[in-house]
């Protein structure tokens, strides 16, 4: 898991340790001090730490003009024992939410179980993002880690979608591209 470095190809066009409205503003990484684990296995530096034991997560852009941003994440989702659900909306989402971003693409494509607890944040985050027209998908999670998440209908308030060639678009048309498949979906 060492390996496994947060996506750098937009780095260009933001840093979130350089975004003043970000969480981790003025956050500084070592490339070489390995700290942080998931259970017993150390990740990358470059995470990010919100409060969680075994999900840690990567703001890779965030476009305060259209209101969206872009998070990835990496480790285990453990809402049973750690409330990893809760410190992302209140650590994360909420902050995020103050600085008027409604639409979000949480990419979990590392994120290698999902363990479920009760329904309460999602259905608040969903309740907030819906009074100002925003949404929240989680792309590309591995098929067996959806089974607890589709199993609790966790779905009806975080859509489920996959795009395995993300990489390739530019923030905004990653944006553009999954805002058309909900408005398609919606109709």
């Amino acid at each position: 898991m060492h390996d496994i470095e947060p996506f750098f190809n937009w780095r260009h066009i933001y840093v979130a340790e350089e975004d003043v409205q970000s969480p981790f503003y003025g956050r500084t990484y070592s490339e070489f001090e390995y700290s942080q684990t998931v259970y017993n296995y150390y990740i990358h530096p470059q995470w990010d730490d919100f409060g969680s034991r075994t999900l840690y997560l990567k703001i890779i852009y965030v476009d305060y003009e259209l209101n969206f941003a872009i998070i990835e994440l990496i480790g285990e989702w453990n809402d049973a024992i750690e409330n990893d659900v809760m410190e992302l909306k209140r650590e994360i989402f909420d902050l995020l939410y103050h600085s008027k971003i409604y639409k979000y693409i949480l990419i979990a494509e590392n994120v290698l179980n999902f363990h479920s607890s009760d329904k309460e944040y999602y259905q608040e985050w969903y309740e907030e993002l819906s009074e100002v027209n925003g949404w929240a998908v989680i792309l590309n999670m591995p098929e067996a880690t959806q089974q607890d998440f589709k199993k609790k209908k966790l779905q009806y308030y975080i859509e489920l979608m996959e795009l395995i060639d993300w990489r390739v678009y530019k923030p905004y048309h990653l944006f553009k591209k999954i805002d058309e498949e909900l408005a398609k979906r919606l109709d």
